[in-house]
């Protein structure tokens, strides 16, 4: 009975302990890749957005200066 004691005060609690660890950090890694996925998904948006709007002024742009140079 004290070898089985022994055992786990020195080999089963110490790995127990650094599985929890692990767990709880992979836990919150996985939560920041989460944010960092949506970060980046919304930063894409936003300049495929302002991509958009830029071709639809040169456009205009081109339009405006296409009519000047016909009259």
């Amino acid at each position: 009975m004290e070898i089985l004691d022994t055992i786990m005060q020195w080999i089963v609690a110490p790995v127990a302990a650094f599985v929890w660890m692990l767990h709880a950090r992979t836990q919150a890694q996985t939560t920041e890749i989460a944010v960092i996925k949506a970060t980046q998904a919304a930063n894409k948006e936003a300049h495929d957005r302002e991509f958009k709007e830029l071709r639809e002024t040169l456009k205009t742009i081109d339009a405006k200066l296409d009519r000047a140079l016909t009259k």
